[in-house]
Order: structure tokens, then C-alpha cells, then sequence
């Protein structure tokens, strides 16, 4: 036997004695489909292959590739004890796969000797997570602390003891970008607390490297432009939350504007004391031309509303720009000439855009709307830059696939070519038939709009007095939550009701601590919120969440003979999987139990879009009787669940 047969067998040994044997010392339950996730990963990384995993809620697919990476990490093969990188969507991900999931299993493995060194982890972040020191001491030299809130005058004091900015509550966002490393970084600077910070990342300390999807793309995009890599050189790459990653890629090989991006010039201008044309603009951006371009970007992104009605508002805020360029541009500093000269060039794209680029909307992160330009071939771009064979590529999610088809995330991904290309779906091991019960009720067609949102109203009420509120209603539009939201207040319900909008992590908070709430939201619920327990026993999903026709859809509809084989290739395939998505709100926990209520019509037994919806979902009873989802209710929930409201 040969030496890389002899390594091979003990990292996959390694991983049945974590997960048979370390894991269950702990009180961990064996999962089978676990362990075999966990192997299939280790032979994508040891093979330098990309695997596409589609992991079902409750399988544990965070330590299946942990597990497989620290394997792979101990191998004799040189390539492969470099750095891991680890890259995920959100930001409580990478908090929990350092803070959680790795100090764990790299406790476990050195007490049982299977490493002799802990698995220590950096989350790497863009620059303007971290402060610049220059940058720091001219603010606190510019502020006066005896105005200043107290509060946000801790905060700035704060930043001498600490480099990133996000560990420090109560920074104001304009003293934020005050101090922050600017894009450019041109200081001179050779050690000063960020250069340090990069430095150690270069070194050999940390095994896991944690970063977003777009600092990934980042680093690929340096590499294949031959410029410096933002990460060490690694081997293996892991991508969480993968069904993330084609939305990442249209932001970083395009441009696009928020209203952040506009205030920031406004900031900055100001900060150089350049008043004169900071008083312009922003009085162009409050009551001038650029007013209601800025009010439309700081709301809520309606899918329903054209791209033309913010086109509309570019045209003049481009002329105005380029004014104020040409009088003050050369004056600038050289981060405040970039700042502008970015705003300017891509407000200029974005009123007259190049035949190659396609222009979308998208939200913002921050509960309002992004205007966006990307190029055309996204899956070119990413076959080029991202999917480099010096690379092993694990890709996970619980919504990659529509049953064992990835047909949907290939093509859009540029992994069409299976060469390299291994799948798996991992099915979640929760008891469904017994823990869910599905709603399909017969509701006929409504006649118009207004009639619609009384019916669907009355029965989003009915749901909801049955289930003793306990429940999320998961809207497409925010016009649909408003219409209900409005008609609801107007009903005599004894449930605390919240609207998920622009501060949502506090709204969801307020709605798990508030028993027998009723949540109405839109956009972002779709995805990434945990509401384990009763606090989710009723999923209302008023409408399937078709995706509303945009720039993007109607570039990709041109490769399809017809506008059929375009629904059926492209819109059922995403309306799957983010009702996938969406249902994944519902059970969280093995021992949870939630009543999923489609009040669309086209969704009903023998409709339209029947066969799709139980095709995504997993298999479970139904009914299309109330009466049959109160009994579920009361035969599954215990009596305290009942006596919250009464």
C-alpha cells in the first residue's frame, strides 16, 4: 500500500472516530447521514475536486466539514496542510464556526492526541471593518467630547484598544468611516495595528481563515488579475451557505449604489473642509434633483417596481457630480478624489450603462434598496476566476438542489462542466410526517386586488386563532404585507403582531421573547432567521415566491426557445428553492412542531404548481381542513402553549 492510500485511510478514520466515537463522549447524537457527508467531503478535499452538498436542516453539515478539513489538515501531504479557508453569508456563522464550533472540536481532538497544535481561526473581514490609526488620531484630535453623546464618544475612545469596529457597540456610522482603513490605503505606514493584523494572518498560526463570499471572490479576483491575494496560500476551500454565492458574485463583478455610498461623499467632502461642495450636493440629495432618488434607495425594495423608476432620477445627480468633480477633484485627498471619482463613474454607468452590463435592483443589507450593474455572463467570469484546479471547493447548503437536481445552481455558478464536479443530498433526519402538518386550502381566484387581500386576511386570521399566534408570515412583497398588515389591525386579535422592516434583528428578538406573537415579514425572513420552539408554530406563505420579472431574468429568458421551457428551467427552480428556504423557518429542532399554511391558489391539489410545491418540500400530511389543523395543534402542543394569551 502506498502513501497516500495509507493517508487517505486514516483521515477517514479519524472522522469515524470523531463522530463515533469523541462526539457521542459529549452527548452528541451518531447520525449516519452526518458521517457520510463528513467522508464525501474529505474525498473532495483529498481528490481536489468540488463537491456540491445539499444538506437537509438537522444533518450538521458545519461539523461534517469541519471535521473533514482537520482530517485533511493532519495528512502528510504538504498542499494540504495549508490554510483552510472557511467562507459563509452571514456574519453569526462565522461567529459561531469560531466562537462555537471549532474551539469544540479542537478541544475534543487534543485531548484525545489526534492534533498536537489547537485549530485556531482568524474572521477576516474588507477594510472598512478596521481602524485606521492615523485616521484615529486626527478624529480624536477634530472632536469635541463636551458635545459629542456620550455614548458614541466611549465608543471612538474605544477604537485605541480595538481593531475591529464591529466589537465595539454604539460607534456612530459617520465616525466609523472617519477612522476606518480607507480603500486605498496609501499612508506609508509599515506598523500600524492593521499591517500587524495582516501579517499574522500570512503567518502559519491559524489553520481556518473565515470570511464572507465576497472577500472570497475578493482574493479570486486579485489572484487572477496578478495582483496581491488577500489570503495566505491555501488549499481547500469551503463555501457555506452556498446558495448565496451567484448573488455575491453579481455585486462583486459589477458596481452598486446605495444611499450610503452618497452620503459617504457628502461625509467626506465635509471632513476635508470642503463645505461649499458638500452644501451642494447634500442640498441636491435632501430637496434638489438627487431627493427622491435617495428617499427610493433608503426604503425597502418593492420586486413589483420598475428599474426605470429609478433610472429616472440618475440622469441629472450624474451632471451635478461631475461639477463638483472638476472644481474640487484635484484639491481632494486621495482617498476623497477615489471616493468621488467611484460615485461619479458609477452613477454615470448606471443612467447610460454598456451593452454588456445588465441593471438590477437588490436589498441593501441595511433594509433598503442597492441599485446594481453586473456583466452580462456571470458564469464566464466565475469559470475564469473562481473555479481553479489548484483548489479543493466544498459547497454547502440546505437549498442547492430540488430533490437531486443542482441543474439550477450549476448554471448559474458556471459548474456545468462535470469533470471535477461531485453531488450528494443529505436528507434531514426530522420527523416530518409526524411534527408537520400541511394547509392546502380550495380557495378560489379573486376577482380583484382588494378582494383578494380581504379573503386572504380572513384566512390569514383564522390560522392564526387557531394556532393562538405562535406564528410567521412569510409575505413576497412588502405592498401584499401592508395590504394584510393594515386589515389585521383592524380585527379584534389578542396577539402581539410585528412588521419585520428596517432595524430586523431587533424585531425578531422582540417577536421570540414575546410568546404567542405573530411576525409579518418579507425580503431577508426568507432565510438565515432561527425561531427554534413554539415561537414558529404556525408558517402562513400567502403566495408562492415566484421570483418578479427583472433585467436579470429577462437576459437569461433569451436563452430559452420559449417562455415554457424558461418557467420550467429558471422560475419553478427558484421557486422551489426559496420555498425550501422558507420552510426552513418552521423546524429548527428535532422536537418542533408547526402547522406550514400555502393559501396560493395555483399551489392547491391538481393546480398548476401542486406537483412543484411538494416536490420541494419535504414529505409530510396535509389537509384543507382548519378544523383539522386546530386538532394537530392541541394533540401536539402541550397545554401551557395554549394558556399564553388567554
Amino acid at each position: 500500500m502506498n502513501t497516500n492510500d495509507t493517508n487517505r485511510q486514516k483521515a477517514h478514520a479519524m472522522i469515524d472516530h470523531i463522530f463515533k466515537d469523541l462526539f457521542p463522549a459529549q452527548g452528541m447524537a451518531e447520525r449516519s447521514e452526518q458521517i457520510k457527508l463528513s467522508h464525501r467531503m474529505l474525498d473532495t478535499m483529498l481528490n481536489g475536486g468540488i463537491a456540491l452538498c445539499d444538506a437537509g436542516t438537522g444533518i450538521g453539515k458545519t461539523y461534517a466539514y469541519l471535521a473533514a478539513a482537520a482530517a485533511a489538515n493532519r495528512s502528510d501531504t504538504e498542499a494540504l496542510r495549508k490554510p483552510v479557508i472557511i467562507s459563509t453569508s452571514s456574519i453569526a456563522l462565522q461567529n459561531a464556526v469560531q466562537t462555537e464550533y471549532l474551539p469544540l472540536l479542537s478541544c475534543i481532538l487534543l485531548a484525545d492526541g489526534q492534533i498536537d497544535r489547537p485549530l485556531l481561526s482568524v474572521i477576516r473581514k474588507g477594510k472598512g471593518h478596521y481602524v485606521c490609526d492615523e485616521r484615529l488620531q486626527r478624529r480624536l484630535r477634530q472632536v469635541n467630547f463636551q458635545k459629542k453623546d456620550p455614548a458614541a464618544a466611549d465608543a471612538l475612545r474605544a477604537l485605541k484598544g480595538t481593531l475591529d469596529m464591529d466589537n465595539v457597540p454604539h460607534l456612530s456610522g459617520y465616525d466609523r468611516e472617519r477612522v476606518c482603513v480607507p480603500q486605498f490605503c496609501d499612508c506609508g505606514h509599515q506598523d500600524c495595528r492593521y499591517k500587524r493584523f495582516l501579517k499574522r494572518c500570512d503567518a502559519d498560526r491559524y489553520v481556518f481563515q473565515i470570511c464572507n463570499h465576497n472577500l472570497l471572490l475578493a482574493d479570486a479576483i486579485h489572484r487572477s488579475q496578478g495582483k496581491r491575494p488577500i489570503f495566505p496560500e491555501h488549499s481547500v476551500i469551503i463555501v457555506d451557505e452556498a446558495h448565496k454565492l451567484p448573488e455575491a458574485a453579481r455585486e462583486m463583478f459589477g458596481m452598486t449604489l446605495t444611499a450610503g455610498d452618497i452620503q459617504s461623499v457628502i461625509n467626506q467632502l465635509r471632513a476635508e473642509r470642503y463645505l461649499l461642495a458638500a452644501d451642494v450636493l447634500a442640498a441636491d440629495v435632501l430637496a434638489g434633483t438627487m431627493g427622491p432618488l435617495l428617499r427610493k434607495l433608503t426604503q425597502p425594495r418593492e420586486e413589483t417596481e420598475p428599474l426605470g423608476a429609478y433610472l429616472r432620477l440618475l440622469t441629472i445627480p450624474s451632471r451635478s457630480l461631475l461639477v463638483i468633480e472638476k472644481q474640487v477633484g484635484r484639491l481632494l485627498s486621495a482617498q476623497g478624489r477615489r471616493q468621488l471619482e467611484k460615485l461619479r463613474g458609477t452613477v454615470s454607468l448606471l443612467s447610460s450603462p454598456r451593452t454588456n452590463m445588465i441593471l438590477y435592483t437588490a436589498d441593501d443589507g441595511d433594509g433598503g434598496t442597492m441599485l446594481c450593474a453586473t456583466v452580462s455572463d456571470l458564469t464566464e467570469q466565475m469559470r475564469q476566476v473562481l473555479w481553479r484546479p489548484e483548489h479543493a471547493f466544498v459547497l454547502a447548503s440546505g437549498t442547492l438542489a430540488v430533490g437531486d437536481d443542482f441543474h439550477r445552481f450549476r448554471s448559474q455558478t458556471g459548474l456545468m462542466d462535470r469533470r471535477r464536479v461531485t453531488e450528494s443530498v443529505s436528507l434531514s433526519p426530522f420527523d416530518y410526517k409526524r411534527n408537520c402538518l400541511l394547509y392546502l386550502p380550495q380557495l378560489p381566484p379573486s376577482q380583484s386586488s382588494e378582494a383578494y387581500y380581504d379573503e386572504l386576511t380572513d384566512e390569514i386570521e383564522e390560522l392564526i386563532r387557531a394556532a393562538w399566534g405562535h406564528a410567521l408570515v412569510l409575505f413576497t412583497s412588502y405592498a401584499a404585507m401592508s395590504a394584510v398588515k393594515d386589515r389585521l389591525r383592524k380585527r379584534e386579535l389578542s396577539f402581539p403582531m410585528f412588521t419585520l422592516g428596517r432595524n430586523a434583528m431587533h424585531m425578531t428578538e422582540r417577536f421570540r421573547q414575546t410568546p404567542g406573537a405573530v411576525l409579518l415579514a418579507t425580503g431577508a425572513a426568507w432565510e438565515g432567521f432561527d425561531f427554534p420552539g413554539d415561537c414558529v408554530s404556525l408558517l402562513v406563505i400567502p403566495r408562492l415566491p415566484f421570483a418578479y420579472p427583472d433585467a436579470l431574468k429577462e437576459k437569461e429568458r433569451e436563452e430559452y426557445a420559449s417562455l415554457c421551457q424558461f418557467i420550467q428551467n429558471v422560475a419553478v427552480p427558484e421557486m422551489q428553492i426559496k420555498l425550501r428556504q422558507g420552510f426552513g423557518r418552521a423546524i429548527r429542532t428535532e422536537s418542533d412542531t408547526c402547522v406550514i399554511a400555502i393559501l396560493d391558489e395555483r399551489a392547491s391539489h391538481g393546480r398548476r404548481y401542486y406537483a412543484a410545491m411538494r416536490e420541494a418540500l419535504p414529505d409530510m400530511r396535509t389537509t384543507s381542513s382548519l378544523r383539522a389543523v386546530t386538532k394537530f395543534l392541541r394533540e401536539r402542543k402541550p397545554e401551557s402553549y395554549f394558556e399564553v394569551c388567554a
